[in-house]
């Protein structure tokens, strides 16, 4: 029985993580045609009000279902299980009802605060969404913690699919009727709530049967669990809404600095869409990153429900070690061909410099979204949550004093920066169990020599390419394609060559035992050469 739970664990997890790899291309995708329809100044609009949008989602979609679920699975009946998922139902519909009101009422002081007053109408439009946040938290969370998470995972594709279908729609509008940029804002930022209203009826069966039987289970406390899911619930959602966060502070900071430096407000608004074509840029960085190294989750938590701490430190270490590893080659693959990656999706290669300093944040943000897996799974979230808080503080004052420096180079060392401090403090205080994973100094020296090895062999084919042929848009396009191609086989020989990995870390990694196979092939045809 014990087995059987477990296999479902695992499969479910596996399930999930597949849901929202697909939801976070997704999500990263569609912000590239986006912007090629709309332009820059489109995409300043749609991006100043976008991360209100990211936070109330994580909340409905990421953030309290974690919680919840884990309430749920801590019942032993199915009676006791819907009683609670009735009262928290009602704690939630209170909470979003007040965040709807909230948002409507405080939108012209938002839009103020972020130096344009034309975006009240987006505040106010992405508020309908929080109106479903009830209904896709609870029916996230029950289904979650009986380890059911097909419902959860076909929500989570459905809701990104909808929103950007509805988005696309928005800009083809805007382009072919010639609407202003807040108005295809408007409807762009509708694209939520209708992403919310298709996401719904995943969980239709539930709240329609099972959530409606009356129960004679004695009621939980109200204040209790209120308490309980305004601390720890709210601490999982923050974290999980963390560059949105950061995100958040550029919307309030990025363009009054701009025009504190003297720059007219069109073009404050111009540049503050040029340096948001980072953030797909991140997502799909930190996606590749991200998805490697949560394959191992499910054996994480397997070792520690069987109290094998030393497998657990073990498997902690590898996912660490695959975390950096992919993030670094990600990272450092994107900032050596930013100009042409940046020209072949936006059509010209401005700020190219600023963007690449942003995409450097992949390697932080991966390892601190590592960190907190490792950490959750052991039940430790003051530590990711006072990093995190840190990293905010940070970032605001930073972008405050260094916007007015470098323009909009500050604001993506300030999210650089602030990034290292929240990881800094994550590996400072982190518990005995997990200290010291990155103490062998070799492996730092094998990663460090298997990037530059890579660095300079894109760099010298992007050069010769460059000046024998040509660097058009077109172009482009081939430089990045067998760039990052080349980027992708010098890294993972050099990786190979190098030992960066175990023979047991590579059978670990997804496609890790064919790589191994070639490679072992190729070096026996070289010694009998």
């Amino acid at each position: 029985m014990k087995n059987e739970q477990v296999k479902k664990t695992m499969k479910g997890a596996l399930i999930l993580s597949i849901a929202s790899l697909i939801a976070k291309i997704l999500s990263a995708v569609y912000r590239i045609p986006f912007e090629n329809i709309v332009g820059n100044t489109g995409f300043y609009v749609y991006q100043q009000v976008y991360p209100i949008y990211g936070i109330c989602m994580t909340f409905a979609l990421t953030g309290f279902p974690v919680y919840i679920s884990k309430l749920i699975a801590e019942q032993h009946d199915e009676a006791t299980k819907i009683k609670l998922s009735q009262q928290i139902f009602v704690i939630l519909c209170v909470f979003s009802l007040g965040s709807f009101f909230g948002l409507r009422l405080f939108a012209p002081l938002l839009a103020r605060a972020m130096g344009d007053m034309a975006l009240i109408s987006l505040i106010r439009s992405v508020s309908w969404m929080l109106l479903f946040m009830p209904f896709l938290a609870v029916g996230r969370g029950y289904y979650q913690g009986t380890f059911n998470m097909v419902p959860t995972a076909i929500s989570q594709v459905t809701e990104q699919f909808m929103r950007v279908f509805v988005i696309i729609v928005a800009a083809v509008m805007f382009a072919h009727f010639n609407w202003d940029y807040y108005k295809m804002g408007s409807l762009a930022m509708f694209a939520s709530s209708a992403g919310a209203i298709v996401a719904c009826f995943s969980f239709v069966r539930f709240f329609s049967r099972d959530f409606r039987v009356k129960t004679t289970v004695p009621r939980f406390s109200y204040l209790q669990l209120t308490e309980k899911i305004f601390t720890e619930g709210v601490i999982i959602c923050l974290f999980a809404s963390t560059m949105v966060l950061l995100q958040l502070i550029d919307s309030f900071t990025v363009v009054r600095g701009l025009l504190h430096n003297g720059y007219l407000p069109e073009a404050a608004k111009n540049l503050k869409g040029i340096y948001d074509r980072g953030q797909p840029l991140l997502q799909l960085g930190m996606v590749l990153a991200v998805g490697f190294s949560s394959t191992l989750l499910p054996t994480l938590s397997h070792a520690l429900k069987n109290k094998k701490m030393a497998e657990f430190r073990r498997i902690s270490k590898v996912m660490l070690r695959i975390s950096i590893t992919i993030s670094v080659a990600a990272a450092f693959g994107m900032i050596v061909l930013m100009p042409q990656i940046n020209t072949l999706l936006f059509g010209d290669a401005l700020l190219s410099r600023e963007l690449s300093m942003y995409i450097f944040s992949v390697v932080f943000i991966t390892l601190i979204g590592t960190y907190n897996s490792i950490l959750q799974s052991l039940n430790q979230f003051l530590i990711t949550v006072v990093g995190l808080l840190a990293a905010i503080v940070v970032k605001f004052v930073l972008n405050v004093w260094l916007i007015g420096r470098l323009d909009l180079m500050g604001a993506s060392v300030a999210t650089v920066l602030s990034l290292l401090v929240a990881l800094g403090f994550i590996l400072v205080f982190s518990p005995e169990l997990i200290r010291g994973l990155f103490s062998e100094g070799h492996f730092w020296l094998k990663l460090g020599a298997t990037t530059v090895n890579m660095l300079i062999v894109v760099k010298a084919f992007v050069l010769v390419y460059s000046h024998l042929i040509g660097n058009t848009r077109m172009d482009t396009l081939f430089i990045s394609l067998v760039g990052a191609s080349l980027g992708a086989i010098v890294f993972v020989v050099s990786a190979l060559a190098f030992k960066l990995f175990s023979v047991r870390e590579w059978l670990m990694l997804p496609g890790g035992k064919k790589i191994l196979k070639v490679w072992q092939k190729l070096t026996r045809k070289g010694e009998q050469i």
